[in-house]
């Protein structure tokens, strides 16, 4: 009883930051609605990271790469080729699970720390490329002038930014639902499985090494689609955009949500790119400093992240993930594996 009224909250709190989300851009101005699209667009770049770091187990410092090359994808496509938001979707999503796919054997056989320099190098070495092939990215001046997106065929561009926040909100909304369904799966428990005891699930015959192969391309098209989306709320990108300190603060902002929870993702990313983006103009020169306080009292007074920090309200009989997963799986992810 107490877990379904929790549940009914919870499904009341969603719908109600739904609407607020749709209802925004005829609250605020201009300038906050295409702040808030590109938030969408680093939000959904901080759900590909959660589910690599919290739900594979896999810390990445890396997934600018493929956000990057969905988001160049997105622009020569939409300049040369057609305007249309599906097609661009698509392809920008197929380019950044193919970097992904190119990165497997340098990502998947390593664990800890090495798996945060080799993806930090990656993102770095794919904004190095950027900044030098100017015949197709046009160096480190990026791209400018990219073309309105149509949403499908038929239909007019979308001209202003209310058009384009609701688009990105859109584009959000079914990439999220797909993750949570995934998570929902049996791929999803033998990923958390993997997280909490790779060697017992390897010894039950579990191929681990592809799941979590699946599990890194599947990061790389979200980021990639989520690249998209920066180029539909910005028409123009440029290797600034991918740089180590957008790397940074998605990762800063997976982990003050809470790196297992995909809409603690959302909300971490979010808050973090609100700090960045309204604090910089209100305080020059003092934004990083209010993002390192953040983030250190979150360590120490959210330690599980904003997401997890109601830890009292969960029903009985589900346990909470914890910032340090247990040694092994839980009973239920073993029970259902079993099956």
């Amino acid at each position: 009883m107490r877990g379904e009224v929790i549940r009914r909250v919870r499904g009341g709190i969603a719908a109600l930051v739904l609407v607020g989300l749709v209802v925004a851009p005829w609250v605020v101005d201009d300038y906050t609605t295409s702040i808030l699209a590109r938030t969408l667009a680093l939000a959904l770049v901080g759900v590909s990271v959660a589910l690599l770091t919290g739900v594979a187990g896999m810390p990445t410092l890396g997934q600018t790469a493929p956000y990057a090359a969905g988001a160049y994808a997105c622009a020569v496509v939409g300049s040369r080729v057609s305007d249309v938001g599906v097609v661009q979707l698509v392809v920008a999503a197929a380019a950044g699970a193919l970097l992904a796919a190119l990165t497997v054997p340098l990502v998947v056989h390593a664990r800890g720390v090495i798996v945060l320099m080799i993806t930090l190098a990656i993102g770095e070495l794919v904004v190095i490329v950027l900044g030098r092939w100017r015949s197709v990215t046009g160096g480190t001046d990026g791209l400018a002038g990219i073309p309105a997106v149509r949403p499908f065929w038929g239909l007019p561009a979308l001209a202003d930014d209310q058009a384009r926040y609701l688009y990105a909100l859109a584009v959000v909304a079914t990439l999220v639902g797909a993750v949570l369904v995934l998570l929902r799966t049996r791929a999803g428990l033998v990923l958390r499985a993997g997280r909490d005891d790779e060697t017992r699930l390897r010894a039950s015959g579990h191929r681990v090494a592809l799941h979590l192969s699946g599990a890194h391309i599947a990061a790389g098209a979200i980021a990639g689609a989520a690249g998209s989306l920066l180029v539909v709320a910005q028409q123009y990108i440029s290797p600034a955009d991918f740089g180590f300190d957008t790397s940074a603060l998605l990762l800063l902002g997976v982990v003050i949500g809470g790196t297992a929870s995909v809409g603690g993702a959302l909300v971490g990313a979010a808050l973090v790119i609100a700090v960045r983006d309204w604090l910089f103009g209100v305080l020059p020169g003092h934004a990083p400093l209010v993002l390192g306080a953040l983030f250190v009292a979150t360590v120490y007074l959210l330690p599980t992240g904003v997401n997890r920090a109601r830890g009292r309200l969960r029903p009985p009989g589900v346990p909470a993930l914890q910032a340090n997963p247990p040694a092994a799986p839980d009973q239920a992810t073993v029970a259902e594996l079993r099956r």
